[in-house]
């Protein structure tokens, strides 16, 4: 099997016109911690120049919407995000850091977008917002935006532990009809360019992010869920255990380097 693996890796490469980038290594700066590297380093420095820049930035239309959402009042609680927690620029500063984490009540990970519809049903006593849709995405990127430039730092031991090994094992599995984990790619693959796109390392320090593809901003599921669909397996849903635990192993590969959120990608 392991043969197979490579041959067909070796033929996928040729058939696909898989070209090997080097250069710019130990040069960028805050994006690379030890041998991690951002998404970042891997892009055009067109599409980095726009991320770099707020004004150029389209993610930051949802960071806007999001200030927005922050202090409207909404539910039969008669509350906002602000009644609880006030000054996002205080109070979030840090939170995207340290999500998925594992939560007590539900004993398992919660990552963000989790815990904001657990504020709307619970504090708020209002209707949880729907996955990969405006709302959420934009109270997400405005919770993680209030974290840019700190660097990632999950918690991967204690009562996080299994949680992660399940995160790290789903990354290393094979799966669908192309027999490919997630690191087929990101592990053996960084920095190869497959026709007009480059293979980054695979980490999640950088979502929700707008991609280019996209024409919009998108959480890290519906990555996962367009990587799986790629290999030719059934993706999970969004917010599965499952891909909240490969979330948190995500996190731990993108250990020290800044949340970028809103990033720009391809």
């Amino acid at each position: 099997m392991a043969c197979k693996f490579i041959v067909f890796s070796i033929g996928l490469a040729l058939a696909l016109g898989i070209v090997h980038e080097t250069g710019h290594a130990g040069e960028w700066g805050k994006y690379q911690v030890e041998d991690r590297r951002s998404g970042y380093t891997y892009r055009t420095k067109e599409t980095r120049a726009m991320q770099d820049d707020d004004f150029q930035n389209p993610g930051m239309a949802l960071v806007d919407e999001g200030e927005a959402l922050w202090s409207m009042v909404d539910g039969k609680a008669g509350k906002s995000c602000a009644s609880c927690h006030q000054d996002a620029s205080v109070t979030m500063r840090g939170v995207g850091a340290v999500y998925p984490k594992f939560d007590i009540g539900l004993g398992k990970l919660k990552n963000i977008e989790q815990q904001i519809n657990t504020c709307r049903t619970g504090q708020m006593q209002a209707t949880p917002w729907k996955w990969e849709k405006g709302q959420l995405l934009a109270m997400t990127v405005y919770v993680r935006h209030q974290s840019r430039g700190m660097p990632m730092n999950v918690k991967v031991d204690g009562s996080a532990a299994p949680f992660f090994e399940k995160g790290k094992a789903f990354y290393n599995e094979r799966r669908g009809q192309l027999d490919m984990s997630c690191g087929s790619c990101h592990e053996a693959y960084p920095g190869t360019r497959i026709r007009a796109d480059m293979l980054s390392q695979g980490q999640g320090h950088s979502f929700p992010t707008y991609r280019l593809k996209w024409q919009k901003v998108g959480s890290l599921h519906r990555r996962f869920r367009g990587c799986n669909k790629q290999v030719r397996s059934k993706p999970y849903k969004y917010g599965s255990d499952e891909y909240v635990n490969l979330e948190l192993y995500a996190g731990w590969r993108a250990r020290g380097l800044p949340i970028e959120t809103p990033a720009l990608r391809n």
